[in-house]
């Protein structure tokens, strides 16, 4: 958090020395959602949904972002999957022990031919948190 109390969108790069990241693939965690009793205490819930993030991620090839909100804060906790040149998806209604099935997801998504993270072996957290499914610019038609 900056000293205005506003979370940048800091990267942490959990790519090892001899690896790339996976293929496009960029994790992103709203830093500001609070927990279900709407709490202003610090650190949020989203914050240590990031940490966990981290912890699950650190033996992985994965980008790891943050960001102050993603504007869903009906379904509390909220993280989105972006793949480059694929869909990305938005999910919510996730706990601050999310963080390894949030990095199941990047590396399902990851190994997907088709742009789309397969149903199957999704974790449970992300076929019930499903907020939004984003195409990619290039597949829109006008």
């Amino acid at each position: 958090m900056d000293q205005n109390g506003s979370f940048s969108a800091g990267t942490v790069d959990n790519s090892s020395a001899d690896g790339e990241a996976l293929p496009g693939v960029t994790l992103i965690v709203c830093a500001s959602c609070r927990d279900e009793t709407g709490s202003d205490a610090h650190p949020r819930a989203g914050e240590l949904l990031a940490e966990d993030t981290r912890r699950a991620a650190s033996d992985e090839n994965i980008r790891i972002r943050t960001v102050e909100c993603l504007g869903n804060c009906k379904r509390r906790l909220s993280a989105a999957i972006l793949r480059d040149g694929c869909w990305s998806y938005v999910f919510g209604d996730l706990t601050a022990s999310s963080g390894a099935d949030l990095v199941t997801g990047a590396k399902l998504f990851a190994t997907s031919t088709d742009g789309l993270i397969p149903w199957r072996g999704r974790p449970d957290s992300l076929k019930r948190g499903l907020v939004a499914r984003i195409p990619p610019l290039d597949l829109l038609k006008d």
